[in-house]
């Protein structure tokens, strides 16, 4: 850009900073070009291929010349019919899925268009500290005041009720929850949802719960929305990307009433458009997927989770072993001086990517998190890595 020319961008995005992973990733992506040979276990991306009757169904649909025009922002029929199948099936929530159920582009765009649809300008919204950064990213690009609350390990990584109560309530109109908790592990409890279901009621304060570990490492899947009451104040996203190893094809949901689906729909329609028909047929083979299929996934996550354990153990962190869904979460030893100085020193002396508890929050700097999308070997070559480079300090 010329230096005589004067264009600033807008305010949102002096707000906002690069989402810590695609900065962090050009780095790897340099140190491996380099010949580093970087193991990465940071991401939260499923290396695993989705059930083979999705990938059929999408080569099969493809081919067909009528499935390639735009498609209806509500998605079609049979997608809402298996995300309420779904849901009544393995939470025992009834959902109408022609005005309960909204499919979305992945759940991460769904923050956006709930947070839109919820939120003028100086409005209120509850954060957890530490939390998804998403949360509090789209909530200043909707120019939104953050209130943070905090959960620490001390108090289980729960909400603090009492605490919640001296803040300005009146003033939040929002609030976000995510359990199984990104990134604690913390698992969701029915008393939990109720206390949250019971808060929010008491202060007109929407709950927006963020659901998708559910199934990863867990027995026993939990939604919100199973909550007497719970959709008069709430919603509920959730994703294909985690339970049915479709990340990048970019199949969310969310549930709630009819009042609220129509209005985020208002928003939705006006940002992006239906989804392809091939992809969504797909997606209804998926949800289809029987108990089989989360088994065999939590098998594989089951024996890298071992090895996580022993990583996090080489490296003097400790863990609590409840811990459900995609990654571990460790408190580093006192001796460190931070989760981003650990974190750094792991991926330059053992060529091992670790995400570092900060970027979740204050209450996470003395964490970090490691994912177990990485196949066993690799976390195994990690673990050697990370134990020759304890020899040589």
């Amino acid at each position: 850009m010329k230096s005589d020319i004067k264009i600033i961008p807008a305010d949102r995005v002096s707000e906002i900073q690069e989402y810590y992973f695609s900065r962090k990733l050009r780095e790897v992506a340099k140190m491996n070009a380099e010949g580093a040979d970087v193991i990465s276990l940071g991401i939260g991306g499923p290396d695993l291929p989705p059930h083979s009757e999705v990938i059929d169904t999408l080569a099969e649909e493809t081919r067909k010349p009528g499935n390639h025009s735009y498609q209806p922002y509500v998605g079609i029929p049979e997608l809402r019919k298996a995300m309420a199948d779904w849901y009544a099936r393995w939470y025992g929530v009834d959902l109408d899925p022609t005005t309960e159920v909204q499919p979305l582009i992945g759940s991460k765009e769904g923050i956006l268009h709930v947070s839109l649809a919820f939120l003028n300008p100086g409005d209120g919204v509850l954060v957890p500290n530490p939390g998804y950064p998403t949360y509090s990213s789209v909530s200043r690009l909707a120019q939104a005041t953050i209130y943070n609350y905090d959960l620490t390990e001390e108090k289980g990584w729960l909400p603090d009720f009492d605490a919640l109560e001296k803040l300005p309530l009146d003033k939040i109109k929002l609030m976000w929850i995510n359990y199984p908790h990104m990134p604690t592990g913390t698992p969701a409890t029915l008393e939990l949802f109720e206390k949250i279901v019971a808060f929010g009621k008491k202060h007109n304060i929407v709950i927006a719960h963020d659901n998708p570990y559910s199934f990863i490492l867990n027995d026993k899947p939990l939604s919100l929305l199973q909550t007497k009451g719970a959709k008069d104040i709430a919603i509920e996203m959730n994703s294909m990307s985690k339970s049915h190893n479709m990340a990048g094809w970019r199949v969310g949901m969310l549930a709630s009433n009819p009042t609220f689906i129509n209005w985020i729909l208002k928003v939705k329609s006006n940002i992006d458009s239906g989804q392809f028909k091939p992809l969504m047929l797909a997606a209804v083979k998926g949800f289809e997927a029987g108990q089989d299929w989360y088994d065999g996934i939590n098998a594989t996550y089951s024996g890298r989770r071992k090895v996580a354990e022993k990583i996090m153990t080489a490296l003097q962190c400790t863990y609590d072993p409840a811990q459900k869904g995609l990654f571990l979460w460790g408190r580093i030893p006192d001796s460190e001086p931070s989760s981003e100085s650990l974190a750094d020193k792991v991926l330059y002396d053992a060529h091992v990517f670790i995400t570092p508890g900060f970027i979740f929050g204050s209450n996470g700097d003395r964490y970090i998190r490691i994912s177990l999308c990485a196949n066993e070997q690799n976390m195994l070559r990690a673990l050697d890595r990370i134990n020759e480079m304890n020899k040589n300090h």
